[in-house]
């Protein structure tokens, strides 16, 4: 009977501690050690991807499980939108970092602390482990802002009331696992051809040269080889992003700090309208009377003019680099800067990244921050998944020892300079409204001021609809 009781009451031990030493513990603890599942939602990258940092968390917090979904970009917003709507969402999911200003409403922040069970090896000649409660501090704003990219801090942190305060306060409501900036792709045996040692760094007369002598067109006046892909819309990769880095560097943005659209406001002081400047310098490449005349919208997509070999120069982010080798193996392309404005000595350049979030709706929202906080702020976690995804870090000291990487170093040493273009609530119409105006111009050049406002309403109108 004796021993019956004992198997029964170690049996009980074992489940209710899930792998830890059987001790006796509180409620409270025993409650923190109870069997939970994540479940996390992303795009872009696999289950192997997260495998080696989801063990690394199970190390420390066996009882809870990650159930990773990865799903297609096309389905994604509207498959993640309904679940959350139906109270099946997940618990953890990605988010376009331009999208956390529009899913405020649908997700939590951090909080400031965060209490769960951890391990804890006790005893001198019988070692044994057992759960205990640990209260620990999350990531703090100073944390943020010091240790990540610049434009992190203002992408992913928002005003929420405080009713105890009675004040707004400033909140993180999301973290970021990579970050990325533009490029220059160029391929090497066109330039060659061309005579061309290598590419100039700016935007000046001997790029717009270049681009000439890379462009072919036949009898018919038909592009036969792009020079650059450069004054379209929907055919040209990241077309929006392209242009509104040219007005960052030109010194003005589509949005400013309150949300108004400003990219065609004429700066009196200096005589001259920066963002229309940067439209025009654009655009110019698909104008047909133009010396630097090399794209139109009957070319196809860009990306895919280049792994043909068609395409000369284009523009991309390092996801763009396994693409074009998986899908040209043999293709001789290089990498370099993304061009500035020659003369200048503050570089601009657009980051394109996406963030982790956590579920308003979520019944373990401690727990997911709790990972979050795990896989991207921890660096040595942070650096498995870049390894395994070729990706940049959006953490400072990482990227410093990124810059003399083969693979990413062009794009580590132009992250610290790169800012998200669009802090509005629709990005979706922006960037349509961005590759509307540049077609509209290419079709009738003499009608470009007229376009450029209409593509400046159609993103104020968007942003008075969400408000």
């Amino acid at each position: 009977m004796t021993k019956k009781i004992f198997l029964l009451s170690l049996l009980l031990c074992l489940v209710m501690l899930s792998g830890f030493g059987c001790k006796t513990v509180s409620q409270q603890v025993q409650e923190k050690m109870k069997p939970i599942t994540l479940n996390y939602w992303r795009v872009w990258d696999g289950p192997d991807d997260f495998k080696q940092a989801i063990a690394e968390y199970n190390k420390i917090h066996p009882n809870i499980s990650i159930n990773y979904r990865k799903l297609s970009y096309a389905e994604y917003e509207q498959a993640l939108v309904n679940a959350l709507a139906e109270d099946r969402g997940p618990d953890i999911f990605s988010i376009n970092a331009n999208w956390v200003k529009r899913y405020q409403n649908k997700i939590s922040y951090l909080p400031d602390q965060i209490t769960l069970a951890y391990p804890v090896v006790r005893g001198t000649l019988k070692k044994e482990t057992i759960p205990e409660l640990r209260t620990k501090k999350s990531l703090s704003l100073a944390t943020l802002k010091n240790g990540f990219i610049d434009t992190v801090y203002n992408d992913v942190t928002l005003d929420v009331y405080d009713n105890n305060a009675k004040a707004n306060v400033r909140k993180i409501y999301a973290l970021p696992l990579s970050l990325d900036a533009l490029a220059t792709f160029y391929n090497k045996d066109l330039l060659n051809n061309a005579g061309i040692a290598e590419l100039s760094d700016y935007w000046n007369k001997q790029f717009q040269k270049d681009v000439k002598n890379l462009t072919k067109q036949n009898a018919k006046g038909e592009i036969l080889q792009a020079g650059v892909a450069l004054g379209g819309g929907f055919n040209i990769e990241r077309a929006s992003e392209i242009l509104a880095a040219l007005m960052l560097q030109n010194g003005t943005s589509v949005l400013d700090d309150q949300g108004r659209v400003v990219f065609r406001q004429y700066v009196r002081d200096k005589d001259y309208n920066p963002g229309v400047d940067a439209i025009r310098f654009y655009t110019d490449f698909a104008n047909p009377t133009k010396d630097v005349y090399s794209w139109n919208k009957t070319l196809p997509n860009s990306l895919d003019m280049f792994v043909q070999g068609n395409l000369a120069i284009m523009f991309g982010y390092s996801y763009h680099v396994p693409l074009i080798k998986a899908r040209a193996p043999k293709l001789n392309f290089g990498l370099q800067p993304f061009p500035q404005i020659e003369g200048r000595n503050d570089p601009k350049n657009v980051a394109d990244y996406w963030v982790e979030v956590v579920s308003k709706k979520s019944r373990y929202p401690n727990e997911a921050w709790d990972f979050i906080q795990f896989v991207a702020a921890q660096p040595e976690i942070v650096k498995s998944f870049l390894a395994n995804t070729g990706r940049v870090s959006a953490i400072k000291s990482l990227v410093k020892e990124e810059m003399n990487d083969d693979n990413v170093g062009v794009f580590a040493k132009q992250v610290l300079v790169s800012t998200s273009w669009y802090k509005g609530l629709d990005y979706e119409t922006a960037d349509k409204a961005f590759k509307e105006m540049a077609e509209a111009i290419a079709d009738n050049p003499d009608n470009f001021d007229y376009e450029a406002k209409i593509a400046e309403g159609k993103i104020a109108n968007s942003i008075f609809q969400q408000k």
